[in-house]
């Protein structure tokens, strides 16, 4: 029989062994040894260690995080059959171990804290490594020699330990579970050491699990909310932000008697903010952008230098800042001191969120009431929500890109059969203007879908642009998406178009606007056909980009579409962006047409 070279490695350590003790046997017998430990001895052990760690991981998470790691103790003892075992933690503000339980408990009469320094302890959470004392009584680290004496412990094994922290200001806590034996001058074998790390490493799943519990209890009722919200709006085709703050908050404000909340995201600048969204949406400006410079509280939750504490007015964390008093902190300029006075809110909590070590989005709740402070686990409730919600905003921006790619991905087709058709006709020389127009076209709007792909991860950069320009080229393109479509009872009329109409803003960012304008417009048209057209003009300092439709809406659906209330996502994503430009949407209706006009800051180049 061929062995693999591990194995035979192993029988020949096997035969080395016994022939040091004396045992002489043939190869044939080393090989039946070895097959027994491997297929009977090893499994029955393996099994065993196995089992032990389940039944850590099974240690009930409602117990107090002491009863836990005692827990963990009494484990780690009975299956190594030690003597006992005590944990300490490490307190890195006075640097010392503190002493959190032990197995047996009467075993606990011990030092309530050790220095840090020249401890065995401290010198396991220095290292993050195992610490084998063969006799205690000889070892330099180990001051307290006459109570180990008093208990006949002779030797020790320390492993370190890594809690998951218990609460949000702390860092991971760290420490070390150090186990006793009566055996003298103990030799410690690698596997020993190796099984009680493992041991030790699986308690941090118990008490990651308690938190869990923890938040579960202390919020059932946001939870079932928000997984109902997700589900609900999953099956409904996309996420709107709107939408999940206007069904969650109202129960968290009872919970926790927030009047109001938002969300904003930190943008690539990183020097400027937009608000994502709000609750109630009324009182909030969404897509509105905000300098981080110009607000001492954005700049104090983004930037993250300090200095952090307890002070007359405020708590400054970074994991939260929460505003005492509003109307005299100095972190809150004149204009929200007078916004939050009217609304008679008391006290303001913000939730800095963290992704890749940078603060990318922080959360905000307006309470009525005056809270003296949060507790540990209202911080946990309020950033684990905040978490959630970064997964919907980003869901929600998936989503609308997804509904942006149709345009730009149907011209592209368009375009590439118009080539098709002239190349294979043979008719290139004497249509080459046409070849060159639709391969400047396939070009742009391919680089516009990798761009779109892109938002997902940045916005590209601001530049100055021509929004006549834009209006024109992206009525062009969409022209060319209703042949592909077939919509042979839309026809496109342009209209004067002023220009040049300099405006500051992401390119992407109106071209999406226009295409979902224009794809409304279309939409909107009645089945006997009709025009959709466009014009552009100054008006007191607006570029205005107007696009009209053939077909009247009522009063009540002009209201709710300018708040980006239509069915579809379109006028949800372009009340969005407009906002975000800096711009403002008017709608009119009237004699059989429907006029939308985006108005964004005219600049001079």
């Amino acid at each position: 029989m061929i062995f693999p070279q591990t194995d035979q490695e192993l029988i020949q350590l096997i035969a080395d062994k016994l022939e040091e003790k004396g045992c002489h046997l043939s190869h044939k017998e080393v090989v039946t040894v070895f097959n027994v430990i491997k297929e009977e001895a090893l499994f029955h052990y393996v099994d065993q260690v196995i089992s032990q760690a389940d039944t850590i991981i099974e240690i009930n998470p409602s117990l107090s995080e002491q009863e836990i790691l005692e827990a963990l103790a009494r484990n780690v003892v009975e299956f190594l059959s030690a003597e006992a075992a005590s944990i300490r933690i490490y307190d890195p503000e006075k640097e010392e171990m503190v002493s959190f339980g032990s197995f047996p408990t009467e075993a606990g009469d011990r030092e309530g804290a050790i220095p840090f320094e020249d401890s065995i302890a401290g010198e396991v959470v220095k290292t993050g490594l195992s610490y084998f004392v063969p006799n205690i009584l000889k070892e330099e680290k180990y001051k307290n020699k006459e109570r180990v004496q008093r208990y006949g412990i002779r030797s020790m094994l320390a492993v370190p330990i890594s809690i998951p922290r218990f609460s949000l200001r702390d860092l991971d806590t760290e420490g070390c579970l150090q186990i006793y034996f009566k055996e003298g001058e103990k030799f410690f074998t690698p596997l020993e050491a190796r099984i009680a790390e493992m041991l030790a490493k699986r308690v941090s799943y118990v008490v990651a699990r308690k938190r869990i519990v923890g938040l579960q209890k202390l919020n059932v009722t946001k939870d079932r909310i928000v997984e109902q919200i997700f589900i609900k709006l999953g099956k409904r085709g996309g996420v709107k932000m709107k939408e999940i703050f206007n069904l969650v908050i109202p129960e968290l404000a009872d919970i926790m008697r927030i009047r109001r909340c938002s969300l904003f995201s930190v943008m690539e600048d990183r020097r400027h903010v937009v608000l994502e969204a709000g609750f109630p949406e009324i009182q909030h400006g969404i897509g509105k952008v905000f300098e981080v410079a110009n607000a001492p509280y954005i700049q104090t939750i983004v930037d993250q230098t300090g200095p952090f504490g307890d002070f007359e007015n405020e708590k400054v964390y970074p994991t939260y800042v929460h505003i005492l008093y509003p109307q005299i902190s100095h972190l809150l300029p004149p204009d929200l001191k007078r916004f939050l006075e009217i609304q008679q809110i008391h006290s303001v909590l913000y939730i800095p969120l963290n992704i890749g070590g940078k603060v990318q989005y922080f959360l905000t709740f307006d309470a009525q009431a005056r809270h003296p402070g949060f507790s540990d686990e209202e911080i946990e409730i309020f950033t684990f929500f905040g978490k959630e919600l970064m997964k919907g905003l980003k869901l929600e921006k998936m989503d609308d890109i997804l509904h942006d790619f149709k345009n730009p991905a149907i011209a592209v087709a368009g375009f590439a059969k118009r080539l098709h058709k002239i190349l294979a006709g043979g008719e290139y020389p004497a249509k080459k203007g046409k070849v060159d127009q639709a391969l400047e076209i396939i070009l742009k709007e391919t680089s516009r879908i990798q761009e779109l792909a892109l938002t997902l991860h940045g916005e590209g950069r601001e530049e100055v642009v021509d929004l006549a320009e834009k209006l024109r080229k992206r009525a062009m393109i969409n022209e060319e998406t209703l042949g592909e479509l077939k919509r042979e009872n839309v026809r496109l009329i342009e209209g004067k178009l002023e220009q040049p109409l300099w405006v500051r803003c992401y390119p992407l960012h109106i071209e999406r606007v226009l295409d979902n304008l224009f794809n409304n417009a279309s939409n909107a048209i009645p089945e006997e056909g009709g025009n959709v057209s466009i014009r552009s003009y100054r008006k007191d300092g607006w570029a205005v980009a107007e696009i009209s439709n053939t077909g009247q809406i009522s009063e009540e659906d002009k209201e709710r579409y300018l708040h980006g209330e239509g069915r579809g996502r379109g006028l949800h994503i372009t009340t969005r962006l407009v906002k975000q430009m800096g711009g403002k949407m008017e709608m009119e209706s009237g004699e059989g047409q429907t006029t939308l006009r985006i108005l964004l800051p005219l600049i001079r180049e």
